[in-house]
């Protein structure tokens, strides 16, 4: 009887535990606070040395524009989640895969 009790204990502690951990968040990169995406060094030194012709853009560029497929967009070695590109003599970081504006470079 002892033996039977100890057992389900054990079984109940062991079930509270894998309960708690199913609480934790996980966030992953690029962190995004306030419209403002933190980047990697690397990548914003990457965009701001490269050469790259601007091009006219009729609109605002912000965070959370999608630009049009018109516009090219560059990708940044060694990272594939961003792209720039240089918008009305502004440089801009963007997701590759969607095209949207993360970041506007100042």
């Amino acid at each position: 009887m002892h033996k039977t009790l100890l057992a389900a204990s054990a079984v109940l502690i062991a079930l509270s535990g894998a309960a708690y951990a199913q609480t934790t968040i996980v966030t992953q990169d690029p962190v995004t606070t306030n419209s403002t995406v933190v980047l990697p060094g690397e990548v914003r030194t990457y965009v701001m040395e490269q050469s790259v012709p601007s091009v006219s853009y009729q609109g605002d560029i912000a965070v959370g524009t999608a630009l049009p497929d018109t516009v090219e967009v560059h990708t940044v070695d060694g990272y594939d989640d961003y792209a720039y590109t240089v918008v009305n003599d502004r440089r801009v970081i963007v997701n590759p895969q969607t095209r949207t504006v993360i970041q506007v470079l100042e």
